[in-house]
């Protein structure tokens, strides 16, 4: 039998805390259940589905204080859903207990006054530690290939683009002398990742890992090569194309950080580092190109 809080007299602004608690598992039960009905696995959608339940039980013990029904907060339930979908079961299931994290900090200023806070901490702890590592998800295998696809096509065209732009100050033909050399450079990476995972039979398919890595490259490459096919001066196109770098840079790395609970200032740094460092470079070499050879185009 489910065993809850008895209630107690609150202060009000003890009463408004957990009024937001209860809300925040309530909407986290709701998030929890509509992605297990959503998912095919079976061994995911039970992990989800306990989890959403724990939830629940959370809820009915910080009502048992407050004496009142909440409602979910639907929209957070809606974006966590659909950003799960998109993006990934584990970044979105990490995500939303990510911002439990800041919710357990509070409760353990309250536990001697709520004793109960007592399992509702061991759960969340176990909902991030267990229950999400066990999830087992097909991108999660192939990170490694992503990253090669991410890392080499931001540090070589990032750097060939920065090149191209002092060489020809044509933003047509830089995006098109970009363009061509990326979709080639995509193919060639997809291919060497090819053989590389099988030879080395770790990856649970050469192809699948050839794929992402082939993939990666070439978003890369449309983010970046992007700019020069909206602006007409070459220096606007390479300052939004380096713009577009960092922030692909950080959002590949804030995704790594939460779903495989990776360091992010570091790893940024050092990609941000390596691919401006390598930019700034090819700039230098290409004005030096131009002055050396007196190419007018």
């Amino acid at each position: 039998m489910e065993r809850t809080a008895k209630p107690k007299p609150l202060s009000p602004s003890l009463r408004t805390q957990i009024l937001k608690w209860q809300q925040a598992e309530i909407t986290g039960h709701h998030t929890y259940l509509r992605l297990a009905a959503a998912l095919k696995d079976a061994h995911n959608r039970e992990v989800i589905h306990r989890i959403g339940m724990d939830e629940l039980r959370h809820y009915r013990t910080f009502k048992a204080y407050t004496g009142v029904e909440v409602p979910p907060n639907r929209l957070q339930v809606l974006a966590y859903y659909w950003i799960a979908r998109l993006l990934g079961l584990t970044f979105g299931m990490k995500l939303l207990e990510r911002g439990e994290d800041r919710t357990l900090a509070a409760y353990a200023r309250f536990r001697d006054e709520l004793p109960e806070l007592d399992p509702i901490i061991r759960d969340e702890e176990e909902h991030e530690h267990r229950l999400l590592g066990m999830l087992d998800e097909e991108i999660l295998k192939y990170t490694g290939s992503v990253v090669l696809g991410l890392n080499d096509a931001l540090v070589e065209l990032t750097g060939a683009l920065a090149g191209l732009s002092l060489a020809f100050q044509n933003t047509r033909l830089i995006a098109l002398t970009g363009l061509i050399t990326g979709v080639s450079a995509s193919l060639s990476m997809a291919a060497s990742e090819y053989l590389s995972a099988r030879a080395e039979g770790d990856k649970a398919s050469p192809v699948r890992s050839a794929v992402y890595t082939g993939l990666a490259y070439v978003f890369t490459v449309a983010v970046l090569v992007f700019p020069y096919f909206v602006l007409d001066h070459y220096l606007l196109c390479l300052g939004w194309t380096l713009a577009n770098a960092i922030l692909v840079i950080g959002f590949f790395n804030f995704y790594l950080a939460v779903a495989r609970d990776l360091a992010f200032g570091k790893r940024f740094l050092e990609m941000s580092a390596v691919s401006m460092g390598v930019a700034a470079f090819s700039f230098a070499v290409g004005y030096a190109i131009r002055q050396v050879l007196g190419v007018e185009l």
